[in-house]
């Protein structure tokens, strides 16, 4: 530590620092440290510095030395180590139309979605509603299996009915296989370690190229846009265009599988959550003159969805108890951050991070932080946005998706899914937990999203009459 840097934490283990520790209570200890150290501190975790800043009101320093303090090298470490992207000279051209790519998953582009999603949601369980028995499956893979078939085929096309079972099947099957391995490939483990992950990956990539994609109708428009862009940078045949749209396809279904299991178990978990949603969804299908049952199908604009505050305030609730996804930046150079507190030099090669944790457990901002509650984002039936701490509104409370100008550009189709999946679920099925276990988080995607759960539970659903 050199004079004005933070309080350094590094443990008696080389390279691991304080690796073990921090995977055994993340919460438990950052909390330790920062009663010992204050807001700010730099703690060696798997041979990175990372210093990380506690105060909420301080996050916008990230945004304040943006040019000293960057996304890009992560980005492009990442996108190579774990995808196998080429990085172009140009990649900063690239990287920025991809970018404007996004504008189709967000604003009136989700209206369209909207559509396409709920017609998705119907073909994915057309079969489930024609069953009246009671059907019995483990929560997790049951959310595997339909978030997986929902956003696939509402970004990439329906995929011819002959081949749409086995395709999906093994497609998924695979990805799921790739991410189990997701913690190790970020790491620094070289892939050749990882047995069969390398050519896992191949055979994903050279499912996504264009030619195996123009064979699928439907696709959607930020996926048609991303194409344009791509061949316009690799050239129509190049590998890493696939390697692109598989990257895309991951992104879009690795933290909503873990978001929609925690919000079924919750929801499955606590009644009064399941009749306050009944209740809620009764209203709007009163309202719009429909019925519920299993042989009718729901019918709603995105500002109805946007209506259903308990339904979003549930969804918010289980991204809060389970997001550990950190906002990290690269320090490009030494320099000098300007705290309210005092200055605090940082060192070239040093990571800054965001633990968002550490303000969605934190009970002065949410009381007894650790339950679920189904009500804590409403207030007089609206939606609630005003949290405080010391006195002070806070101007980020929740924060799942990452902060600033990165932040995830496909939180809204992600947020939008597991509403519509849970609305359609609640209202077409009867559902009821089989074992009564309590399932906790499994802490091995830390600083990387949302956290899977330590273990399956069961459950069972059939159609309503």
């Amino acid at each position: 530590r050199r004079p004005g840097e933070p309080p350094l934490i590094k443990g008696w283990l080389p390279f691991f620092g304080m690796t073990m520790k921090f995977q055994k209570d993340p919460l438990g200890f950052i909390r330790t440290l920062q009663k010992k150290y204050g807001d700010i501190f730099t703690v060696l975790l798997g041979g990175k510095y990372i210093t990380f800043i506690l105060d909420p009101f301080q996050y916008q320093l990230l945004t304040k030395y943006h040019k000293k303090l960057t996304f890009k090298k992560i980005t492009e470490k990442f996108s190579v180590k774990v995808f196998s992207i080429k990085i172009l000279e140009n990649s900063e051209d690239l990287n920025h139309e991809l970018h404007s790519s996004y504008q189709f998953l967000q604003g009136k582009s989700l209206d369209i979605i909207l559509e396409d999603m709920l017609q998705n949601i119907k073909q994915t369980f057309e079969v489930l509603l024609k069953s009246t028995k009671w059907n019995t499956e483990q929560m997790l893979t049951f959310c595997c299996s339909v978030v997986f078939e929902t956003t696939f085929t509402t970004i990439y096309g329906n995929v011819p009915t002959g081949e749409r079972k086995a395709f999906i099947s093994e497609l998924r099957d695979n990805i799921l296989k790739f991410d189990d391995k997701f913690p190790y490939l970020v790491s620094d483990i070289p892939i050749e370690l990882l047995r069969d992950v390398k050519s896992m990956r191949e055979k994903l990539i050279k499912c996504m190229t264009p030619e195996k994609l123009a064979k699928i109708p439907g696709t959607s428009k930020v996926v048609q846009r991303r194409q344009e862009i791509l061949e316009k940078y690799y050239g129509l045949k190049d590998l890493n265009i696939g390697a692109h749209h598989f990257a895309l396809l991951w992104a879009s279904i690795a933290n909503t599988i873990p978001v929609m299991f925690w919000a079924m178990y919750y929801v499955l978990r606590h009644p009064e959550a399941a009749d306050a949603l009944h209740d809620e969804i009764d209203h709007l299908l009163q309202s719009t003159g429909q019925k519920k049952g299993s042989g009718i199908f729901i019918h709603l604009t995105r500002e109805q969805l946007d209506s259903l505050v308990c339904l979003e305030s549930i969804v918010f609730e289980a991204l809060r108890l389970s997001s550990y996804s950190s906002t990290i930046r690269f320090v490009e150079e030494d320099f000098t951050l300007n705290l309210e507190t005092g200055d605090c030099c940082l060192r070239k090669g040093d990571f800054v991070a965001l633990f968002p944790p550490a303000i969605h457990g934190d009970p002065e901002v949410f009381e007894s932080p650790e339950e679920f509650r189904f009500d804590r984002f409403m207030e007089d039936g609206k939606k609630k946005t005003t949290f405080y701490k010391r006195g002070k509104k806070l101007k980020f409370y929740l924060i799942p998706f990452g902060f600033g100008a990165n932040k995830c550009p496909g939180r809204f189709f992600a947020v939008m899914e597991i509403k519509l999946l849970l609305l359609v679920l609640l209202t077409c099925f009867d559902l009821e937990l089989i074992e009564n276990k309590s399932v906790k988080l499994k802490y091995t995607r830390l600083l990387f999203g949302i956290q899977h759960p330590n273990s399956d539970i069961l459950f069972r659903y059939k159609a309503k009459y």
